[in-house]
């Protein structure tokens, strides 16, 4: 959704849970309003130490915005997780404005399946609004950001006007590298995966990010090199595509794939990773 609003691909995608593993803040501005989006991991049960810091984020998140975006749909609403983060939402009287997005009504055919849904929601916690969205679709997003707009508090533009998020280079390479490893590895892959670019140099025109990609156990290792190598070659034709459209520049990937065991549970590697301060 955050690229939605943006028009521009600054967070990435896929359809594995916890892909978001850190608050990426989106800047929207236009004419005399800006607004600052932070998209943040999901709040789910934590089962190492990288899930306890991707849930303190998101906890910290709830807390630092005047607004709170709370996105679900029909197919999900007010399951398990849906409930967990509703018991951390903020009580009324604290003031913020939080907002139910459902979306992907599109797959909802009989329309009014979702008035139930909205009913309910509202029994379980006073939302400000309710709103219905097909996340694919420009007007929804247009519309939905009029509703935001409408609660924005007055300030000043905290970011200038031409910048679209506050994450620099390698950070955003990183991100849409380990996307394409978690679109295109098979499933005991993606969630044991980390990826560090070391180095970025420019020449001739080219800008050169060298990379790894952390797996935790060889086996891991092997499926993302892939036979002959080909695995790793379709992840880095993927991601320079990404990467090049982006940046509107030429980019070349130099990709190395390690083991390193627990990196999850480790706080020195987490922290070499970028996943803590």
């Amino acid at each position: 959704m955050l690229n939605g609003f943006l028009m521009e691909k600054v967070a990435i995608i896929s359809p594995r849970p916890e892909t978001t593993r850190d608050i990426i803040k989106g800047i929207y501005t236009e004419d005399s309003c800006q607004i600052v989006f932070l998209d943040t991991p999901g709040i789910h049960k934590p089962h190492d130490l990288l899930g306890k810091v991707m849930l303190s984020r998101a906890q910290s998140s709830l807390m630092d915005s005047d607004i709170i975006l709370f996105v679900t749909e029909k197919r999900l609403a007010f399951n398990d997780n849906d409930m967990k983060i509703l018991d951390r939402l903020p009580e009324k009287k604290e003031g913020k404005t939080v907002l139910l997005v459902i979306n992907k009504i599109d797959r909802v055919r009989d329309k009014s399946l979702i008035l139930p849904m909205m009913d309910k929601a509202q029994k379980l916690y006073p939302f400000d609004e309710i709103v219905p969205v097909c996340a694919k679709k420009r007007s929804d997003l247009v519309y939905l950001l009029k509703i935001i707009k409408r609660y924005l508090p007055e300030g000043e533009f905290l970011y200038p006007e031409d910048e679209l998020t506050d994450r620099g280079t390698s950070f955003l390479i990183q991100e849409i590298v380990r996307e394409k490893v978690l679109l295109l590895a098979r499933e005991e892959v993606p969630h044991s995966v980390a990826v560090v670019v070391d180095e970025l140099k420019e020449e001739d025109g080219v800008l050169t990010a060298y990379t790894t990609v952390f797996a935790e156990r060889a086996g891991q290792k092997a499926i993302i090199i892939g036979k002959n190598g080909e695995m790793i070659k379709k992840i880095r034709r993927y991601a320079e595509t990404d990467i090049q459209n982006l940046f509107g520049r030429k980019i070349a990937l130099d990709l190395w794939v390690k083991v390193h065991e627990k990196w999850k549970k480790d706080p020195h590697a987490l922290r070499e990773m970028g996943y803590t301060d």
